[in-house]
């Protein structure tokens, strides 16, 4: 496999060529089993065969620090030995892999309903965590046991004489050595979503206090409507539509401070010193900037850029995170274009700020039926413009089997171009995909396009040659194209 380098906003490859990612998330959380949490030791399946016939070319391969370090200083070779394996799996199939360490609500030892840290690194100060009640996330409004663990990690509270992030240092950098070298191995995502601890209080407060003022004085929203869809049973379904992009900024972007406060004086130093422990190692992996919780409402993020010995390193991506309202439920399908766009919009104003490319480590979700599927199209169109890789919110065993597997996650993409990149997308109703770019010199490799089915027509530029894989009902095309602007179109 090639090695992959960023330059500027983009991804590269040892030949210069422009890379894009299309991919897919495997996280392992544990399952809770009579008080202890399992982890998979090994896949009783086909999943990275199946994956590859989708056009993935990309996972985010995620775990938990509890079962990477489930007493202090003490490592889990086994899981580890698993996650090698796993990773020269994804390279004999041609696909990457960069590790997540994964967390939800911070943890799921001593009663909590989360996965995250091991028993011994969550720390609630005498707090208790609560069952679920609602929605998986209401431990991060109001649970003081999540806040508290989270408050004790970001201050790096000992632990036998030794800070919390001192052991997650150490354990990413026992991680880099055991995995670093494996060639599909692309880089290291810190920690998912990380929260900001007991200062989510002053989040909700201006939340709430955000959503009163709008729902009384906001120009941007109909009150007579609002107050309809909120009445008539019939109406409901449409409650979500008061809610604009307007409106959604109206609500969010008054909860700034207080989270670019958290970014700048507890996550940016967790990210130099993740990254400073990575670097004594190893120099070839991409470093992972994630954005905090609550950025995934679109509210600024002022995370990265990774500095280590106090300077910007040179191998960094921006990995945000988005998802519309009614994700993973039936109100899916009333999902909003416009919502979403506001929050990866203000996810490409983070790049701009950073300058360095993006995989969108999470975005998607499901619902049932197929009324949802206009709304993943237009978020991987959004990608496309912007030039993003991502990986889709999440894998399970029936996936790749399923109707939206096989019509959306399966697409066209550039896997790889000799040059840089001025446009691509897809044509979802007439099955047409169309790549230009701009060849400045003679490449020894071609530029190679995923296209989701047996090539019809295939538009060519001047000079140039193509070859053809054909494998489980899509193809590989590869191109040799000459010096100059390109253009070339395949329908299927």
């Amino acid at each position: 496999m090639e090695k992959i380098l960023t330059k500027g906003k983009a991804f590269v490859d040892e030949f210069g060529r422009e890379r894009i990612f299309n991919g897919i998330n495997i996280v392992d959380k544990g399952k809770p089993t009579n008080g202890v949490r399992e982890y998979a030791y090994s896949w009783e399946d086909d999943r990275i065969k199946r994956l590859k016939a989708l056009g993935i070319n990309l996972v985010r391969l995620g775990f938990t620090w509890d079962v990477i370090e489930p007493q202090p200083g003490k490592y889990n070779e086994k899981y580890i030995d698993f996650l090698s394996k796993t990773l020269d799996e994804l390279h004999e199939n041609g696909i990457y892999a960069f590790l997540d360490l994964h967390q939800d609500l911070y943890s799921g030892s001593k009663g909590g309903v989360g996965d995250g840290a091991p028993a011994w690194a969550t720390l609630t100060d005498g707090y208790e965590f609560k069952d679920q009640r609602f929605v998986w996330a209401e431990g991060y409004f109001w649970g003081k046991a999540v806040h508290r663990s989270f408050d004790n990690f970001w201050n790096n509270t000992k632990v036998g004489g030794k800070g919390l992030q001192d052991y997650y240092a150490d354990m990413i950098k026992h991680l880099t050595e055991r995995l670093g070298n494996k060639p599909a191995l692309l880089g290291i995502d810190f920690l998912n979503e990380p929260f900001p601890g007991s200062v989510s209080n002053q989040v909700i407060k201006s939340l709430l206090s955000s959503a009163v003022k709008v729902a009384f004085t906001s120009r941007n929203i109909s009150r007579t409507k609002l107050l309809g869809d909120l009445i008539i049973k019939d109406r409901h379904k449409y409650i979500l539509d008061n809610f604009n992009a307007r409106v959604f900024a109206e609500l969010v972007l008054g909860a700034a401070p207080v989270l670019n406060k958290f970014d700048v004086e507890k996550y940016n130093p967790f990210l130099n010193k993740m990254g400073a422990a990575v670097r004594e190692v190893n120099n070839n992996l991409i470093l992972f900037v994630d954005n905090s919780y609550y950025c995934n409402l679109g509210i600024p993020c002022l995370a990265g850029p990774i500095m280590v010995k106090g300077e910007k390193d040179k191998l960094q991506c921006f990995a945000p995170h988005g998802y519309d309202f009614g994700v993973d439920t039936p109100l899916y399908k009333y999902a909003s274009n416009e919502r979403i766009k506001f929050i990866f919009d203000e996810h490409r104003r983070t790049q701009e700020r950073l300058g360095i490319p993006v995989i969108v480590g999470e975005w998607g979700g499901s619902s049932e039926g197929n009324e949802w599927f206009f709304h993943a199209k237009y978020i991987l169109d959004m990608f496309d413009k912007h030039k993003w890789s991502h990986t889709y919110w999440v894998f399970f065993p029936e996936l790749p089997d399923t109707e939206f597997a096989q019509t959306v996650l399966k697409r066209a993409y550039p896997i790889a171009v000799t040059g840089n990149i001025t446009s691509y997308g897809q044509d979802w109703d007439k099955k047409s995909f169309t790549l230009e770019y701009m060849q400045d010199g003679d490449f020894d490799v071609p530029t190679e396009i995923f296209v989701p089915g047996k090539i019809s027509v295939l538009e060519l530029p001047e000079g140039a040659a193509a070859e053809t894989e054909e494998n489980d009902n899509c193809t590989i095309l590869k191109i040799k194209s000459q010096v100059g602007k390109n253009r070339i179109k395949v329908s299927w």
